[in-house]
């Protein structure tokens, strides 16, 4: 994705909440001085970055820490929106397969099977903020039907 295309971005939704996510992990301010769009830039693959990847492949360390940094934004934005605390547990294997849990309390609140990991991103961050909406909405769903159960 060009640089252009980069800070143009306009960051809204959940792209501003894993902004806030990533930035927090960031205790040595190296990236204080990048536009927020350039903190999201690994997180867009369209379908020529997706072709350039192998289809086969292990993931590297930076592709499993964007990932847990996604999953533990939806956790904060769930946490914010039903005030219950949300925490997320991964298992992987080390080819990329595994499989995602978000748990409030004793609830699974979201069950997600990964694949492919190594090539973990969206096609645009209408994208990114449409799947992560679906993923908040599930959650949040499954929290009010079961109230009890998460409060545990």
């Amino acid at each position: 994705m060009s640089e252009q295309v980069i800070e143009a971005l306009a960051i809204e939704g959940f792209a501003a909440a894993l902004v806030r996510q990533i930035r927090a992990q960031d205790t040595h301010g190296h990236w204080e001085r990048k536009a927020d769009g350039e903190l999201l830039a690994p997180y867009l693959l369209d379908k020529e970055a997706r072709r350039a990847i192998p289809i086969i492949g292990d993931p590297d360390p930076d592709t499993l820490w964007r990932l847990e940094l996604f999953y533990g934004a939806l956790c904060l934005e769930i946490e914010r929106r039903t005030r219950r605390m949300v925490q997320p547990m991964m298992k992987m294997s080390h080819e990329g397969f595994g499989r995602m849990v978000l748990i409030a309390g004793r609830l699974v609140v979201v069950n997600k099977s990964l694949r492919d990991v190594h090539r973990f991103g969206f096609d645009s961050l209408e994208k990114l903020n449409s799947e992560a909406e679906k993923l908040i909405g599930q959650a949040s769903d499954m929290i009010t039907k079961f109230p009890a159960v998460a409060d545990y």
